[in-house]
C-alpha cells in the first residue's frame, strides 16, 4: 500500500487501525486523546519522526499546549490526514491559517507549512492580522519569501509613481474620474493625506521636482477653473439657483484641500502667489450687486481659504516682496471688515443661519492680520492703519495691538534719528 492509499484508509480517531496516541494538554490540564497512525506522523512531521524514533512501550506522545493554541494543534492533527493539494482550500480565514502556521513550524511540518503560506500569501489581511503574520514567518527564512515580498518596503521610485498618480487623480488633473467619480477622488485624497505623513521617505517624496511639477500642475489647473466660475456667476440668470453655489463651492473646496497639502509638501508660495493672482477678479465679482443677498456660503469660504493665506504669510511661512503683502491686505482686508458684521446680522435675523465665522476663525485672522502688518514698511502701516480707523466698523478686525506697536516703534524711531543727528554734530563741532 503506497503512502496515499494509506493516508486515505486512515482516519484520526480510528482506535481499531491506531497504532500510537496524541496527547494535547493545556496549562489547566485539560487532556484530550487522538488516536493516530505513526506512518502518518512520521511521514507529515519531523517533530513526530524524531519522537518516534524514541518512542518507549507507551506508545503516546504529549504535547502541552496553550489556552491561545490548543484548537490550532487539534485542526494540525486533522490537516496531517488530508491530502496535500486539499489543505489550502480547508483553510477558512486568515486568523486559522496564522494559528495552524505557527504550530506547523513548531511541530515541523513542511507540507502544511507550505500550504499555510500559499493561503497568507495570496489572502488580504487586517491591520492586527498582518502583525501576526510578521511574527510567525520571522521564524521560516527563505521559504517566506511570497509573504515577505508583500511586507517589504518598496524602492523610492515606484513609492513616487503611486503618489504621482494618487495626486493626479485627488486633483482630477486628468479629468473627470469616469465611472467611479466623487469616490476615486476621495479615496485618492486619503492616500495622498497617509503618505504625506512624517516618515523617512516622506521628504524624498516631497522634494523629488516631478512630483511637485505634477502639484503644481494640479494647483494652476483647479485656480484657472475656479477663476473661470467665479466670473461666469453673472452671466447666470438664475443666481439664486442652488446648484450654481454648488458648483463653484466644489471648485473652492478642492482648492482648500490643495491648500491644506501644500505646506508639508514646501509648496505654499505657489498657492499664494495664485490666489493673489485671482483675488482681485473673485472680489470683483462677490461683492458685485447682484450677489448683495446671495451664496453666503461661498463668500464665508472663501474668507476662510484666504485666512489660510494671511496665517502663511504673516506668520513668515511664506516670503513675498512687501509690494505683495500689502497688496495682499489691501484686497482682502476691506472685505472680511464688511463681511463679519454682515454675517453677524443675518445669523441674528434668520433662526439657523448657517454661515458664520466662529470665534476660531475670527481669531486666527485677526492675529495673521496683525503679524502682517507688523511686518511691513512703517508708511504702509500707518495707511493701513490710519484707514482701519476712519472706518465706522472698527470692531472687526482689531488692529489696535499693531497700533500701539506702530506708535512705540514710530516714536523709537524718531529718538534714534534725534541721537543720531545728536551724535553726527557733536562730531563735527569736536573736528
Amino acid at each position: 500500500m503506497d503512502k496515499a492509499q494509506e493516508a486515505n484508509s486512515c482516519k484520526l480517531g480510528d482506535r481499531s487501525t491506531s497504532d500510537i496516541t496524541v496527547r494535547l494538554s493545556n496549562r489547566e490540564g485539560r487532556p484530550e486523546w487522538f488516536y493516530s497512525h505513526s506512518s502518518i506522523l512520521i511521514n507529515k512531521s519531523k517533530f513526530f519522526a524524531d519522537r518516534l524514533s524514541h518512542l518507549d512501550s507507551t506508545a503516546c506522545i504529549e504535547i502541552h499546549c496553550s489556552d491561545f493554541d490548543y484548537d490550532d494543534h487539534v485542526s494540525l492533527l486533522r490537516l496531517l490526514y488530508l491530502p496535500e493539494n486539499s489543505v489550502v482550500d480547508s483553510f477558512d480565514s486568515v486568523k486559522t491559517a496564522i494559528g495552524i502556521l505557527q504550530v506547523a513550524v513548531a511541530l515541523q511540518c513542511e507540507e502544511i507549512t507550505q500550504s499555510c503560506i500559499q493561503y497568507l500569501e495570496a489572502s488580504p489581511w487586517e491591520d492586527k492580522e498582518e502583525e501576526e503574520i510578521i511574527k510567525a514567518v520571522s521564524k521560516l527564512g527563505p521559504v517566506a519569501i511570497p509573504i515577505v515580498a508583500r511586507l517589504q518596503p518598496v524602492d523610492l521610485s515606484t513609492t513616487r509613481n503611486v503618489f504621482v498618480s494618487a495626486i493626479r487623480f485627488a486633483m482630477s488633473i486628468g479629468g473627470p474620474c469616469l465611472p467611479f467619480g466623487d469616490e476615486l477622488i476621495t479615496s485618492a485624497r486619503e492616500q495622498v493625506e497617509y503618505m504625506l505623513e512624517e516618515d523617512d521617505d516622506t521628504p524624498l517624496i516631497t522634494a523629488d521636482d516631478e512630483v511637485k511639477s505634477v502639484v503644481k500642475t494640479g494647483l494652476s489647473k483647479i485656480c484657472s477653473s475656479f477663476d473661470k466660475e467665479v466670473s461666469s456667476l453673472l452671466l447666470e440668470s438664475d443666481l439664486t439657483s442652488e446648484a450654481v453655489e454648488d458648483r463653484v463651492l466644489r471648485i473652492l473646496s478642492d482648492l482648500e484641500w490643495t491648500c491644506n497639502i501644500l505646506p508639508k509638501m514646501d509648496l505654499m508660495k505657489e498657492f499664494v502667489c495664485n490666489w493673489t493672482e485671482i483675488s482681485g477678479n473673485i472680489l470683483t465679482v462677490v461683492e458685485d450687486r447682484k450677489l448683495d443677498s446671495l451664496m453666503w456660503g461661498l463668500k464665508v469660504k472663501l474668507i476662510e481659504v484666504t485666512g489660510k493665506v494671511l496665517e502663511a504669510v504673516g506668520y513668515g511661512n511664506v516670503i513675498l516682496p512687501p509690494a505683495c503683502r500689502v497688496q495682499l491686505l489691501k484686497s482682502w482686508l476691506p472685505y472680511i471688515r464688511k463681511m463679519k458684521p454682515l454675517l453677524d446680522s443675518k445669523g441674528n435675523e434668520e433662526l439657523g443661519f448657517p454661515h458664520k465665522m466662529d470665534e476660531d476663525l475670527c481669531e486666527s485672522i485677526e492675529g495673521a492680520i496683525v503679524s502682517l502688518i507688523l511686518a511691513l514698511p512703517s508708511n504702509d502701516q500707518a495707511e493701513i492703519l490710519a484707514d482701519w480707523m476712519n472706518t465706522e466698523q472698527v470692531r472687526y478686525p482689531d488692529l489696535s495691538e499693531a497700533f500701539e506697536v506702530w506708535c512705540y516703534r514710530t516714536k523709537s524711531a524718531k529718538r534714534r534719528l534725534v541721537e543720531g543727528l545728536d551724535k553726527i554734530g557733536n562730531a563735527a563741532v569736536s573736528l
